[in-house]
């Protein structure tokens, strides 16, 4: 038997990493200027992390949710605290795509009704329910196909407001900042009207912060750049720096009753043990604090070269935007000078390192940048 193919693969065979810092096979060295899609938040085996881990799976690794898990109640604490959100529910799961499956069957169960309002150029995961909402016909199987999502441009308030007042919608879903499609951001504007629209046709507001949160752009969420409070919010990836662990951030205004929501993996002890680590870092380290310094210091660097259209983004969720016929810079990074990026279509870099990145190792993204713009001038 063979894997089934899932992404077409870089050449790479990674065996360790430290920090922003990896290493394949052979020895060589890489800096890691993508974690993994978002994931590593806070350096690779990073040694609070790595003792936290060890530590909880000497003890117990797993049981299930049928007994107390005080791991569970701590870690809704700590990351109410770290959020600004004490007063919300935390639900538990084991991915993004599972989170936000999870956010759209409690807002259908909270309002009664099915339809759901998304964006155009949104990722929200590969899932039955969310590949629904999921703007990009490649992934979406022909069973996925429904009339009951509908997507508009976004930042266009007419468009939702014309939608929402049909009064047949569950809930809008919305991403912090749209990663998968080049780091495109929801005007601070249009977040705050889009809430008072949902509140006006009571439709409950989904905030999918998976790729976005954790601390990423400076803030532990996205959307607090806004100043709004979403019914629902979404989280993974960085939440345990890799461990999979997905959560939902609820409302104390959407009602729970048990058996609603379930999940075997969700929450063991093992997850909420690298949970508690990763918060525990990111307050010790100041890393939602660096992640803004560094990420400013990225893009006042980047934005001022030749190759460059534009920078969007926040901290360290970074879009570099290509000009025609510097394409080759993406592959080259990683080829000639073994950084890790990401991309979004042909022409824009995703920047999503670890929040420990130091300056030191910026300069290193920037000069291999810069190098490779000259050459292909």
């Amino acid at each position: 038997m063979k894997n089934f193919e899932v992404y077409k693969l870089w050449p790479v065979e990674l065996a360790k990493g430290l920090g922003a810092k990896l290493w394949d096979k052979d020895g060589k060295e890489y800096l890691d200027m993508y974690g993994g899609h978002a994931v590593i938040s806070i350096g690779h085996s990073h040694p609070g992390y790595v003792s936290a881990i060890a530590d909880q799976l000497s003890k117990l690794g797993f049981y299930s949710n049928s007994v107390i898990n005080s791991l569970q109640s701590e870690l809704a604490s700590k990351m109410g605290e770290i959020s600004g959100y004490q007063d919300y529910s935390l639900f538990m799961c084991n991915s993004g795509a599972e989170a936000n499956e999870n956010a759209i069957k409690l807002a259908s169960f909270q309002t009664g009704k099915s339809r759901l309002l998304a964006f155009k150029g949104a990722f929200h995961g590969r899932t039955s329910g969310v590949v629904a909402a999921t703007d990009n016909k490649a992934i979406r199987a022909p069973y996925n196909r429904t009339s009951k999502v509908t997507f508009i441009p976004l930042n266009d308030i007419s468009a939702a407001e014309r939608e929402l007042a049909k009064g047949d919608y569950a809930a809008v879903i919305i991403e912090g900042i749209q990663g998968v499609a080049g780091i495109i951001m929801p005007h601070d504007k249009f977040l705050t009207d889009l809430r008072r629209l949902c509140d006006k046709h009571k439709v409950i507001l989904i905030l999918d912060e998976i790729q976005s949160g954790c601390g990423r752009t400076g803030r532990y969420f996205a959307h607090q750049f806004s100043g709004i409070r979403p019914d629902m919010i979404t989280v993974a990836k960085g939440i345990a720096n890799g461990f999979p662990v997905g959560a939902v951030f609820i409302s104390p205004k959407i009602g729970a009753v048990a058996g609603m929501l379930g999940t075997t993996f969700g929450g063991n002890h093992l997850a909420c043990a690298a949970a508690l680590a990763v918060i525990d870092v990111m307050e010790r380290e100041e890393l939602m604090k660096n992640a803004t310094i560094i990420g400013d210091y990225i893009a006042e660097n980047i934005g001022n070269s030749v190759s460059v259209a534009e920078v969007r983004g926040r901290g360290l969720m970074l879009g570099i935007e290509l000009k025609e016929g510097y394409e080759k810079i993406k592959e080259r990074l990683l080829f000639q000078k073994f950084v890790f990026t990401g991309s979004a279509g042909s022409n824009v870099i995703r920047i999503l390192p670890p929040l420990n990145l130091t300056i030191k190792e910026a300069d290193i993204f920037i000069s291999a940048f810069k190098e490779l713009e000259k050459e292909i001038q």
